[in-house]
């Protein structure tokens, strides 16, 4: 019998493809190595990244927390504790600021790499037990954006209507904003085979990326515009006939208006704004719309959501999709590359300011009383929605006093980082669940270590809207227990001795009867259905019911059955370059990082790899300001300067400068990005600011 088959089958603890692997167990001295092998999954075929491959490296005592920390009152160090004392400890913290503030002036941050149990279990503690409003998540720096235009046109946010294995068979795909060749690696074979069936692809992107290089055309706009883009390739839609105007009137609210906001961005026009040609807008539009079969696909990522006009920009290409019919069609659609583990079901199931479970409207009365139903509790009970994830971080130390904290390093990861840092310090009481001590983690006063990925069981949703299971495959340290105990033992001390298990399948039979009837409606999803059909898809109403792989083939999720148009216009970004700070700054990932790098930095392998941060520029910049390769750069905004070596390639545009945002100290990315916020999803300007760049020694 080979490894492969006594392995415990599980997933990857990182990106939204949760690759299937298998973890085998070798016995040592010391106890047992965890070594990962490979699972035939449907959706990485066996392969894995090296994220995925090194992530038991993170399972070893040196790299992660391995019992309580209190910080002493006296000293300010954070010492070893007991679990009792500990978790007293944080009881003690949240109950003194309620008692003297109220109980908006207690805040709950969670993150997208919780398991649907804890991202649920986090969301009713704080309803329930604190009765705070003030609970949102990371995940609303990821997708938010796309998740509202999502709403808006099809009235259902799943970030892809369709399996990842449809890629490779559609005609075209507009990839915008997305480098998937580094963020989620096995991803590149969908549209290598895409390539190899007669398909074309087209990059969206400031920078000539791995993922670029695969392309059959590379459109690099400037950053910030890919609303006049997409604007200026539905305008040339129009103006050459490509509309498919049966699809239009029969599946469709709203184009007119569309019509004519498109038609205001012509084509000269949107080159003076994006930089892109306009031979090369006709070239992209040609190849999307002139496919043998009439399908097509556009994929989103972070580049267009992570702006002040995320909404509209990905509300945009939806447009373009519909307008061409290219949705609601097997082999055609929008979809949305969600990015953290449980991007998708972290937002699901009521982590968000405005959400209750199964993706239901926390201000939706009926939504409210069936929940309070399932959770025992009064509809009047359940606070209003409140902050989303910025406007919370930023109320820290003002009118939220007190924050509980789980799976998330916002000192690395949120915008305007050092401000962030700033409020995190002006806490009353913070109190942080993690692996790893991050830099938020040692801004404690407690720090509760809590499990991983391989040392529990519990659901997670991919990119596709598959719900998978993750198994146990060893024990945890002995001073390390799960954030379902945390949440038990927590709602204990305050008043609720049952509500709150620590058995996964116990909390996701609840889940399931939390979302019945929700637009994510889980209800027919087991673990044992999970685990015989390689996971299943939501909506899932009931257990005979197949999943949902495909949506919108038959109708789209709004009262009427029709996709919904979306009138929108280009405007500039928050803040545009100007004499003090003439560049662009984007940010993004690396290969062998992840998020906030919490977790990858304490990986040899990968920190071998990538050590440290740095600012690509391009080699005209670099002859204009006298930087040469691994010169030290500084790069200034409104909000902060960050030094890092320079990487000077063609690779970028000459008005840009990129740097990748895993990593803290004088090289933190996010000291720059702007906090300005979307008005729909409130997700911040990442993607673009205006920076001035110099040598650091000048």
């Amino acid at each position: 019998m080979s490894e492969t088959d006594t392995a415990t089958q599980t997933h990857c603890p990182y990106c939204a493809l949760q690759c299937g692997m298998g973890l085998a167990r070798t016995p040592t001295p010391n106890g047992a190595r965890v070594e990962v092998v490979e699972r035939d999954f449907p959706v990485n075929r066996g392969a894995l990244c090296g994220k995925g491959r090194t992530a038991p490296d993170v399972l070893s005592a040196g790299a992660r927390l391995g019992g309580p920390l209190v910080r002493n009152r006296a000293t300010g160090k954070l010492e070893a504790a007991g679990w009792e004392d500990a978790l007293d400890r944080v009881a003690e913290g949240l109950v003194r600021v309620r008692a003297a503030h109220g109980p908006d002036a207690v805040g709950v941050f969670g993150g997208g790499g919780l398991t649907n149990e804890k991202a649920y279990a986090l969301g009713k503690f704080a309803r329930v037990v604190l009765r705070t409003s003030q609970i949102d998540y990371n995940g609303r720096f990821c997708m938010s954006s796309a998740a509202a235009a999502h709403n808006k046109a099809f009235g259902l946010d799943r970030g892809l209507p369709f399996p990842m294995a449809d890629i490779s068979r559609t005609g075209c795909v507009i990839l915008v904003g997305s480098n998937l060749a580094e963020t989620m690696p096995p991803a590149l074979r969908y549209l290598t085979e895409l390539k190899a069936n007669g398909g074309k692809l087209i990059v969206v992107d400031p920078r000539r990326t791995r993922t670029a290089e695969q392309a059959d055309l590379h459109l690099q706009p400037r950053p910030g515009t890919d609303l006049a883009l997409a604007l200026g390739l539905l305008h040339l839609v129009v103006a050459q006939g490509h509309v498919d105007e049966e699809f239009v009137a029969e599946r469709t609210n709203g184009w007119p208006q569309a019509r004519a906001a498109a038609m205001a961005h012509w084509p000269e026009m949107v080159e003076r704004l994006t930089g892109v040609p306009v031979p090369a807008l006709r070239e992209a539009v040609r190849l999307f719309c002139d496919t043998p079969d009439g399908t097509g696909m556009v994929l989103t990522a972070r580049g267009p959501e992570q702006q002040a006009k995320g909404t509209d920009t990905v509300g945009a290409w939806i447009n373009l999709c519909l307008a061409t019919g290219r949705a609601g069609r097997p082999l055609s659609g929008y979809g949305c590359l969600t990015g953290q583990g449980n991007g998708q079901g972290g937002r699901e199931h009521g982590q968000k300011a405005d959400q209750l479970p199964g993706y239901r409207k926390l201000d939706d009365p009926a939504a409210r009383a069936y929940v309070a139903g399932v959770w025992g509790v009064h509809p009047d009970d359940l606070p209003a929605p409140g902050r989303s994830a910025y406007e919370l971080l930023d109320a820290l130390g003002g009118e939220v006093k007190a924050l509980l904290l789980m799976g998330s390093n916002p000192v690395v990861s949120a915008p305007r980082a050092g401000h962030i840092e700033g409020r995190l310090a002006a806490l009353d009481f913070l109190a942080v669940c993690d692996v790893v001590l991050s830099e938020t983690a040692a801004m404690a006063d407690v720090v509760l270590p809590v499990t991983q990925w391989a040392e529990e069981t519990g659901t997670t949703t991919n990119l596709e809207g598959r719900v998978l299971l993750r198994r146990k495959a060893i024990d945890p340290p002995e001073g390390v227990r799960s954030d379902l105990y945390v949440l038990n033992g927590l709602a204990a001390r305050l008043g609720w001795e049952k509500g709150f298990p620590t058995d996964p399948e116990e909390v996701f039979d609840e889940l399931r009867r939390a979302s019945a009837g929700g637009p994510a409606d889980y209800s027919g999803i087991t673990y044992r259905r999970i685990a015989e059909e390689d996971g299943v898809f939501w909506p899932c109403p009931d257990d005979s019911h197949p999943g949902t792989p495909r949506l919108f083939h038959d109708r789209f999720a709004t009262p009427d059955g029709r996709a919904r148009f979306v009138p929108v216009i280009h405007r500039p970004s928050a803040e545009e370059p100007d004499g003090d700070y003439p560049l662009y700054l984007t940010t993004g990932r690396v290969l062998a990082q992840y998020q906030s790098g919490a977790q990858t930095r304490r990986v040899a392998e990968l920190n071998a790899a990538a050590p440290g941060p740095f600012v690509q520029l391009h080699p005209q910049l670099a002859d204009r300001i006298g930087i040469a390769d691994g010169d030290p750069v500084a790069v200034t905004s409104r909000r902060g300067r960050a030094v890092a070596p320079a990487q000077v390639s063609r690779a970028i545009r000459p008005d840009t400068v990129f740097m990748p945002f895993h990593w803290p100290g004088e090289g933190r990315a996010n000291t720059l990005t702007n906090p300005a916020l979307d008005p729909t999803s409130r997700m911040p300007e990442f993607k673009v600011c205006a920076v001035r760049v110099e040598r650091a020694d000048s």
